[in-house]
């Protein structure tokens, strides 16, 4: 059965509003500026409205506003696990699971939600018996499979702290991160099928013990790939295998409002990565108001039912912890394990739309670079299998250029056989509007929900409002509870130009704080060095008179060019809007007075040599879009940009290696997803330190 989606959510919650407090706002600019005034009001209505509760009252909603140091709902208890596991029996009694899984392989699974509550309680039973309580942290080296949901779950109901690395990581990067929170438990896996190959990861895992001395237990899934049996270690498939009546009468534990979550980690492309504590309570709360945002709701509900949600991501990118949030609103969360561009030997950037396709999915998100690759790869309709299903498009990570919006829509509208009877509608009515008023919206029902926040705090500050008119190429709107603005040089709010983003009041998910951070120093300088109180995220923003929203970059890897500053991704929409061009990257080396020098890398289709056409026609692109102040000193041909594990390019990295600082000090190869590409670069900086000698 197809979802409805007749109404958007943030207008059911506007409904209830009104009902239930009076409150009624004639335009989302409204409803915002009340939800980042009033921010009691505005967050106790986000738990009455979720339907969350605690055995114990709170004795305040913020009882200190300080950022950091924000104090949220003291008082009230609740847990992630129960917030879940609350839509067992409605789920279950429509006939919908909780999580369906797929592979490389074509291994499909579904797990329905009785199942996912007794996997749950039988491996909590067993964690505790191992001497897991709560505080202790487990750690987790795992893929994108239900059994990493399971853990997640089976930890925070007992109160465990959880830490997740994905198993694309190398040991040293695994072991920077997990050696900090010194974690009492390792759950992993012995190997994983992925580009095509199986992939033995028994002999990492063996590492990390080694180099885990806190480490006292091993919970091992294992797989066909792993090369070797692992001794001592607890089977993780045995282990969730339990039911009896201690596993039927388990409840997860009630835990402060303010308890540690989980601990995610900074991108750690210079020093140790930084290890972010988040709170149960916070997380909770954030998400359930993205949730408005991202416009999906309980499968078993009419207004959403069938509704299948997919955010294609590693278990070491925030995007699965985003994913995994569908369960706390009884969503059905579909999942895949693989590399979504098929194999190096034979890349097929359509694997992910076929998975979209095989299983009815109606929201399916991913980062904006893969939509970008899909489009370069000239994907077709023919490609992707029937998307008749798929309402809404997400994409985050990085700026989404109008371009490869556009072709996303195209795309879905093309894959659409036919106008199938039950297929969701863009809306019924938008925000302050009458209920017979059609909604703007751009690909004929396709709504893209773009989004922009970070693993630092868990959550968006901008993304989408499938009431609000779109416009390719930016995002609808700032986030309910989320008080950001673009600050100028002289830290004052601006609109219609480019400024700092900021966030000038506290959001229930920011961290606790990092993990071993003496004095909160590591906190404070990653945020609110620039501003005392107020958070600087670091990136570019523009925020429109209509409320929509430009991301252009980070704001430390910005391009100044004779006073005129742009972010990168401006300049890499008009080189990578050449065919002949697949990616690229840009830094400025103005620093400390130096002469701006700009090169610019890019990495170009097979056949095609960065001669002087093609030189000429890069720096024209960038004149007629941009400015000829940016035309770049130099343009190098590459053969890869350098890239994190989450896919974002290593700008600031290059820029400080080029300014004469060892590699060693400004990347971890280790957090990188393509390391032996720094080579090429590190022979560049030499050049050019040996031309600046002569």
């Amino acid at each position: 059965m197809s979802p409805t989606a007749n109404i958007p959510q943030i207008r059911l919650y506007q409904d209830w509003l009104r009902d239930t407090r009076g409150l009624a706002f004639d335009t989302y600019d409204a409803l915002w500026r009340w939800s980042v005034s009033d921010l009691d009001a505005f967050w106790q209505s986000i738990w009455d409205y979720m339907g969350m509760h605690s055995p114990t009252p709170h004795s305040a909603v913020l009882a200190d506003a300080r950022m950091p140091g924000a104090s949220w709902f003291p008082g009230a208890q609740v847990n992630y696990a129960r917030e879940v596991l609350r839509h067992v029996d409605a789920a279950h009694a429509a006939g919908l699971p909780a999580i369906i899984s797929d592979n490389e392989l074509g291994q499909v699974r579904e797990l329905s939600w009785p199942e996912l509550a007794r996997q749950v309680a039988a491996l909590a039973l067993r964690l505790r018996a191992l001497g897991v309580g709560r505080g202790d942290r487990v750690a987790a080296y795992m893929p994108n499979v239900p059994e990493t949901m399971i853990a997640f779950l089976a930890c925070s109901s007992i109160g465990a702290v959880w830490s997740v690395c994905a198993p694309d990581m190398g040991t040293a990067a695994v072991l920077d991160r997990f050696r900090q929170i010194e974690p009492k438990l390792l759950i992993a896996v012995d190997g994983v099928h992925y580009g095509g190959k199986p992939l033995d990861r028994s002999g990492v895992v063996q590492e990390l013990r080694a180099g885990l001395p806190s480490v006292q237990q091993l919970v091992l899934l294992g797989t066909p790939f792993a090369a070797q049996a692992l001794a001592n270690a607890v089977d993780f498939k045995e282990a969730v295998r339990r039911d009896d009546d201690a596993v039927r009468s388990f409840e997860p534990e009630w835990l402060p409002f303010d308890h540690p979550i989980w601990i995610v980690y900074s991108s750690g492309t210079t020093g140790l990565p930084k290890p972010i504590v988040h709170g149960q309570g916070g997380i909770l709360l954030t998400m359930s108001a993205c949730a408005l945002h991202y416009d999906f709701g309980a499968s078993y509900k009419p207004n959403n039912f069938g509704e299948r949600f997919h955010w294609y991501s590693s278990t070491g990118w925030v995007m699965w912890n985003a994913q995994m949030s569908g369960l706390t609103l009884g969503t059905t969360i579909v999942l895949y394990d693989g590399n979504p561009a098929g194999s190096k030997e034979r890349p097929d950037w359509s694997v992910l739309w076929r998975f979209v396709a095989r299983h009815g999915v109606t929201f399916f998100g991913a980062g904006a670079a893969y939509f970008s690759n899909c489009m370069k790869a000239g994907l077709s309709a023919a490609d992707c299998g029937d998307l008749s299903r798929v309402r809404a498009l997400g994409s985050t990570g990085s700026p989404l250029a109008e371009d490869v919006q556009r072709w996303g829509s195209a795309l879905v509208r093309a894959a659409r056989p036919s106008a199938a009877p039950g297929r969701p509608k863009q809306a019924s009515a938008p925000s302050g509007g009458s209920e017979d008023t059609p909604v703007p919206s751009v690909g004929a029902d396709v709504w893209w929900c773009n989004i922009s926040g970070g693993t630092d705090f868990c959550g968006a500050f901008i993304g989408g409002n499938r009431e609000l008119p779109e416009v390719p190429g930016q995002m609808q709107c700032r986030l309910l509870g989320a008080s950001v603005e673009a600050w100028n040089e002289q830290g004052q709010p601006v609109v219609g130009e480019v400024g700092e983003l900021v966030c000038t009041r506290p959001i229930p998910s920011m961290p606790l704080y990092f993990w071993g951070d003496t004095g909160n120093a590591r906190y404070l300088s990653s945020y609110f060095d620039a501003y005392p109180g107020v958070w600087r995220h670091g990136d570019w923003l523009k925020v429109g008179k209509d409320g929509g929203c430009i991301i252009y970059g980070r704001s430390d890897a910005t391009i100044n060019r004779q006073g005129l500053r742009m972010g990168t991704s401006e300049i890499y929409s008009a080189v990578e809007g050449l065919p002949e061009v697949l990616d690229s990257m840009v830094v400025d080396l103005e620093y400390l007075g130096r002469a701006s020098y700009m090169p610019l890398f890019v990495v170009l289709r097979g056949g095609v040599a960065l001669d002087e056409a093609m030189r000429a026609k890069i720096n024209n692109a960038i004149k007629t879009q941009l400015s000829p102040r940016f035309v770049p000193d130099d343009i190098f041909q590459v053969a890869e940009i350098p890239r994190t594990l989450s896919g974002k390019k290593q700008e600031l990295p290059i820029k400080k290696l080029l300014l004469g600082q060892p590699l060693e000090r400004v990347v971890n190869r280790e957090a990188m997803a393509n390391p032996g590409c720094l080579d090429w670069y590190v022979q560049l900086a030499q050049r050019r330190a040996a031309a600046v000698k002569t």
